[in-house]
């Protein structure tokens, strides 16, 4: 077939078009190239790198202490935290005893008003603390009554016979009368006065003053300083000469009384010192055993030993059951910490140590101790610094981590 001009232009027309048309593409696919292959290289460049990039390429931090209880050295001082050193040291040796603190016998009384009558007044409370020479309670009484009734006829007695004797004195010296009226009259007068001194000795031997507002009135007063500690009186309350109506003791000392068997009789002298511990304060108290008992027991077969102790604060009360450790001498050991410094978590008795950054629990054995010092036996070696006092604070703070961490 043979082909026009005309149809021959149009032909090329449309291959140069197609050509043109394929070298834009190409063109526009080389520079979308040139332009992904600039930004990855513009990152590389300045050592960027992504979100996948392994972790090797960063530096690795310093591995932290197991169970760090982080602390800077304001935080410590705030805390009042006392750091010692653990190493040898010598420790108590001791023999336990158990115990009660009881009122000191010889400053506990059991008042009674010494004569029989009716309570018309009470001062006294329990629990209430009185000076020696205190009121306690007012009784009116008819035997107190015929005493003072006694002592004033014998007054008035005396103040008869004082008068006849100097009558007859002067009339015996004037030579009026005999002298045997003289010696009658000096008779009548010492008579009167014996009479006397014996009404006024019966009153005081009661307590009881020989003048009085009433007659009959008989006032209790406390014996000495102490506490009000049992009280029997009601107001109208009839009583007789015997009745412990009151208790009282002298509380600033008591006794700690405590039991030995035969095979520690040996370990327990008179003036040996002592302390005593107990478990429902914490508290302690040194004292020397004060009494030993030189007979055993036909139930118990055991001796009673006593520790008198200072108790200004009252803290000491009797019925409070105690621990009276007796020293037996002192031992040596190799690695000893304060006992304050023992707190248990779990079951498990640790200290709080100091590492790089704050501090950190060790789980520590234990043995000897004379309640102030105790022996480590495992888990502490010596030279280690440990928490002495207000370890608690850190205790606290790892109960913290460990609530947080369960959650």
């Amino acid at each position: 077939m043979t082909l026009t001009r005309k149809q021959g232009m149009a032909i090329a027309a449309i291959v140069i078009g197609g050509l043109i048309a394929a070298l834009a593409l190409l063109l526009v696919g080389r520079e979308s190239g040139s332009h992904d292959d600039h930004g990855h290289g513009g990152h590389g460049d300045h050592g960027g790198h992504s979100e996948n990039a392994p972790a090797a390429s960063a530096p690795q931090a310093p591995a932290a202490t197991p169970g760090l209880i982080a602390m800077t050295p304001e935080q410590i001082a705030n805390a009042n935290l006392v750091l010692r050193t653990a190493g040898p040291g010598r420790i108590r040796s001791t023999v336990q005893f158990p115990g009660e603190i009881r009122f000191n016998e010889d400053r506990t009384a059991h008042v009674v008003p010494r004569v029989a009558g009716v309570a018309e007044a009470v001062a006294a409370n329990l629990g209430q603390r009185v000076k020696k020479g205190d009121l306690l309670a007012v009784f009116a009484s008819t035997q107190l009554s015929e005493l003072r009734s006694e002592w004033l006829a014998g007054q008035r007695r005396l103040e008869l016979a004082r008068s006849t004797f100097a009558r007859e004195k002067r009339l015996w010296e004037d030579k009026v009368s005999a002298e045997q009226d003289y010696l009658a009259a000096r008779t009548a007068l010492q008579e009167a006065e014996i009479a006397v001194r014996n009404a006024a000795q019966k009153l005081t031997a009661i307590g009881a003053k020989p003048s009085a507002d009433g007659i009959n009135r008989f006032e209790l007063r406390a014996p000495f300083d102490g506490i009000v500690v049992e009280k029997h009186l009601s107001l109208g309350e009839a009583v007789g000469a015997d009745t412990a109506v009151f208790t009282l003791s002298d509380l600033t000392t008591v006794w700690a009384e405590f039991v030995i068997a035969p095979k520690d009789l040996g370990h327990v002298r008179l003036g040996e010192a002592v302390r005593v511990t107990s478990t429902a304060f914490d508290g302690t108290a040194d004292g020397k055993v004060s009494y030993v008992g030189a007979l055993l027991g036909q139930q118990t077969r055991t001796a009673t030993a006593r520790v008198t102790l200072a108790n200004p604060e009252m803290a000491w009360r009797p019925g409070l059951f105690v621990t009276v450790s007796v020293n037996t001498g002192e031992v040596d050991a190799p690695v000893v910490i304060e006992t304050e410094a023992l707190q248990t978590d779990d079951g498990h008795t640790q200290v709080f140590v100091a590492v790089p950054g704050g501090f950190a629990a060790r789980t520590v054995k234990t043995g000897r101790t004379d309640g102030q010092r105790i022996e480590v036996t495992d888990g502490l070696p010596a030279g280690t610094r440990y928490v002495a006092a207000n370890s608690f604070v850190l205790k606290a703070e790892q109960g913290k981590a460990g609530a947080e961490h369960a959650h």
